[in-house]
């Protein structure tokens, strides 16, 4: 790769991305609705990742895409602003790089695609730990944007040979800051993170696995769930499950705080191993 484009790079996300990417030397192009002039790229656009224009101008040079960009909760706006906001931004970033010859993508995906985390009803899960079988069960705009990103994922792969890899990403945070936040809200209330399985990933781990679906030998498109090995919750797992998700087939032990999801995938085809983990 000698130039790496990262859309929402002024987010969480995007930062942590371009932080890595100068560390290993690569080139990056910062594309955000706003330019905070602080960005640790080469070139910054300021646009719409939705802007087929923008997006162009964003993709000169450009050999590699990490699309973080998108609206991050249903709450955050109108259900068609989410749903409608979402899948064009991805469907306008990865057609427009797959036209300019990019040959591989990685998607900032969701857990949330899933469905548990905003569903109007409580939706248990149909077994533990959730792997990448699991159905997508989307109850509101913001889990059904992820889904159907993933399928533009791969339809992109399919109809132009392109590598799409959509990290479904957890809660993303500092160890400084948010995680320290919702690990003492789970504390105090642990149901507080049950929809999520209370599931984290730290910021630096979640730019490392950005950094491995772009760089690892694969082909085609994949979905794959990151996670930390542990969960943010002080109780032992299986003591959260018994309490919040009984009667949940459980097809793997999950001894004292191990995450309710299946990182099997992640291991195999990224290698990756978080190494900052909240105790």
């Amino acid at each position: 790769m000698n130039r790496v484009l990262v859309t929402g790079a002024a987010g969480r996300l995007g930062r942590a991305t371009l932080d890595l990417l100068a560390r290993e030397g690569i080139a990056a192009t910062a594309l955000d609705l706003h330019d905070p002039g602080d960005l640790p790229a080469a070139r910054v656009v300021v646009g719409d990742t939705g802007e087929v224009k923008a997006v162009r101008e964003a993709l000169a040079g450009v050999d590699a895409v990490v699309h973080c960009a998108a609206i991050p909760s249903p709450t955050l706006g109108t259900p068609e602003d989410v749903f409608c906001g979402n899948t064009r931004s991805t469907f306008v970033v990865l057609e427009e790089a797959a036209q300019a010859g990019v040959t591989r993508a990685v998607l900032a995906g969701s857990q949330s695609a899933l469905g548990f985390a905003w569903s109007p009803q409580p939706i248990a899960p149909l077994y533990l730990p959730v792997d990448e079988a699991h159905p997508l069960l989307a109850a509101d705009p913001y889990a059904l944007s992820k889904q159907v990103d993933e399928q533009i994922g791969q339809m992109i792969a399919r109809r132009y040979g392109m590598t799409v890899v959509t990290l479904r990403f957890p809660l993303l945070g500092g160890m400084t800051e948010r995680l320290p936040t919702f690990a003492s809200h789970y504390r105090a209330d642990p149901v507080q993170g049950a929809r999520s399985l209370w599931a984290y990933l730290e910021d630096r781990d979640a730019a490392t696995a950005n950094w491995l679906a772009l760089t690892r030998p694969l082909s085609g498109a994949h979905e794959i769930f990151v996670a930390a090995p542990i969960t943010l919750a002080a109780l032992p797992t299986e003591e959260l499950l018994d309490r919040f998700h009984p009667g949940v087939p459980r097809r793997a032990p999950m001894p004292g705080r191990t995450v309710p999801f299946d990182l099997s995938l992640a291991d195999r085809l990224l290698g990756l191993v978080p190494e900052h983990l909240y105790a």
